[in-house]
């Protein structure tokens, strides 16, 4: 069954006249709101739960007055510490509230962002890349009425996502945030939500391929978050040209500035805007953007299952990989921040469950084990590769050939753990170059690259466990990222929260030696690499005797 049958749509009521181009606009958001009934909850729930679980969590990091002053004087001091957080609004009486607007604020809203962006290509230049868009443009519906819809699905998940941050953070009871600030938190929360689903209507309409569309909007997250930082290090007007910025110019709590936000809205109705005209100047399926004229001839490694593969998945791991590398770089140069947080003893038991002989080092080992876990979504994006080809029906078409199933999947399955390994490897050089910049000492260099590669066996893992789950129950491919999830869970409160070590067992990050803090030992990682090797074997072999499936 082709991909343009796989999914229907419920075929609006009405009459689509020449004037009426938005017929049809509620239906199709009933089914958008259909098809998005497990992602929108699990999106709400999962940034609503971090972010609200926040407050709390400070009052117990930073309990007296003197501490949150001491952190304030980190970020006040330290451009790295300013580049990752914001301007600093309130640092004179760092309070709670201020401690949120400044050091959750605009790194949360990153997720809010992505959020959107995924959310308006899949509903839009997706359905048109499949051929769906056509199907239901055949029935009653106007010309705007897809896009419409998906926009006004997407803001309505914002809404939600901002009524549910202020009620959870104006209910904490923590001191100083109130109800006042946390109606601006979550305001700011939804404004770069929208603004970002504005961005990405518009890249929509520049290209005719989805993951191009999102390529050009995730970049421009990251524009903004780096105008936002070279603005806020700099004390420069950069900072105004990023939609991140605005929201960290409401700041909640302490200002409660309510004008950047409309600065957010106007800039979402211009976009809006500019996306419908875009819209109106090309043809379905088709984008502005005029396709590169390929080579006459194809070169000899696009033939071979192994340079097709790498041809489809080059681009993600080239960027991932700078992505990686440019975040192990700003960790590193914080490094030096970490001797200032020596006389907080929360900080030093969360430190000394982790291990390691200074606090430097103890911090070291957590960034490592998080930059190993960003590291391990690509892997698992690029196992999964084979999974958005059988469900796009391409797959059908490539194993029609003499091509057998076990190759096909094991070139992407290669991808995903070398590509893994090269970007552990990128993100630990960035992360040793910062950490000796800033120590002034080399030594740190091939200590946490060889710390950061260690943790290639527990990526190999999870990898492996998304390959036996498409290769044996392909339509629970949401468990693929359940192991992921646990783990994060696990290196960010599992100290904190003191969790029990059985329940840390279960992730496999917990097993590498966590270099600098503690010594290698070899026995884990061997184990680990077994284990994922049979994974891996177990999910190409449950692909090679089950049935194609188109969903």
């Amino acid at each position: 069954m082709s991909t343009a049958t796989a999914t229907r749509a419920p075929a609006p009521t009405g009459r689509a006249g020449t004037g009426n181009v938005l017929t049809g606009t509620a239906t199709l958001v009933r089914f958008n709101l259909r098809r998005d009934r497990v992602r929108i909850p699990a999106w709400l729930a999962g940034i609503t739960l971090v972010q609200v679980s926040a407050p709390s969590t400070y009052e117990g990091l930073y309990p007296s007055q003197a501490d949150r002053l001491n952190q304030a004087s980190v970020i006040g001091d330290n451009p790295a510490m300013k580049a990752m957080t914001g301007p600093g609004h309130g640092l004179d009486n760092y309070s709670y509230g201020a401690m949120m607007s400044n050091e959750y604020l605009g790194f949360m809203v990153i997720f809010v962002a992505l959020m959107s962006v995924l959310m308006v290509i899949r509903h839009t230049r997706a359905e048109e890349e499949t051929g769906r868009a056509e199907l239901i443009r055949a029935n009653v519906v106007g010309r705007y009425a897809p896009m419409t819809a998906a926009l006004v699905t997407v803001a309505g998940a914002n809404l939600v996502l901002g009524t549910l941050i202020a009620l959870g953070m104006g209910s904490s009871g923590v001191e100083s945030v109130d109800w006042s600030g946390s109606v601006v938190f979550g305001a700011a929360f939804t404004a770069v939500g929208l603004v970002f689903a504005g961005i990405a209507a518009v890249t929509a309409q520049l290209t005719q391929y989805a993951r191009a569309a999102s390529g050009m909007a995730g970049a421009l997250i990251g524009v903004a978050y780096a105008l936002r930082a070279i603005g806020d290090v700099g004390d420069s007007a950069l900072s105004w040209l990023s939609p991140i910025g605005w929201a960290q110019a409401s700041a909640p709590y302490v200002e409660d500035n309510w004008w950047p936000i409309g600065l957010a809205l106007a800039a979402t109705a211009a976009l809006v805007i500019a996306a419908f005209t875009l819209s109106g100047r090309r043809d379905v399926g088709a984008g502005l953007r005029a396709e590169r004229t390929g080579a006459t001839t194809a070169s000899k490694a696009l033939g071979t299952p192994a340079g097709f593969a790498w041809r489809l998945q080059r681009a993600s791991v080239v960027w991932w990989t700078i992505a990686m590398l440019v975040a192990g770089l700003a960790y590193g140069s914080a490094v030096d921040v970490m001797e200032d947080y020596a006389d907080n003893q929360v900080i030093q038991d969360m430190m000394e469950n982790i291990g390691g002989a200074t606090i430097t080092e103890s911090w070291l080992s957590m960034i490592i084990a998080l930059l190993a876990i960003v590291c391990t979504i690509f892997a698992v994006i690029a196992g999964l590769r084979p999974r958005r080809e059988e469900t796009s029906g391409r797959a059908e078409l490539v194993l029609a050939t003499g091509l057998s199933r076990i190759r096909w999947v094991a070139t992407h399955v290669a991808i995903g753990t070398v590509g893994g390994l090269a970007l552990l490897t990128a993100a630990g050089m960035g992360l040793g170059l910062g950490a000796a910049t800033a120590m002034n000492d080399d030594v740190f260099f091939w200590r946490v690259l060889g710390a950061t590669l260690a943790y290639a066996p527990a990526l190999w893992v999870t990898a492996g466990l998304a390959i036996t789950v498409f290769g044996v129950v392909p339509r629970a491919i949401g468990l693929a990222w359940a192991l992921l999830g646990y783990a994060i869970f696990i290196v960010y409160f599992g100290a904190l929260l003191q969790v029990p070590d059985w329940m840390q067992d279960l992730s496999p990050y917990t097993h590498i030696p966590r270099m600098p803090a503690e010594e290698f030992t070899a026995s884990p990682l061997v184990i680990l690499t077994v284990i994922a090797a049979a994974l891996v074997a177990t999910g190409l072999l449950g692909f090679r005797r089950r049935d194609l499936q188109a969903t």
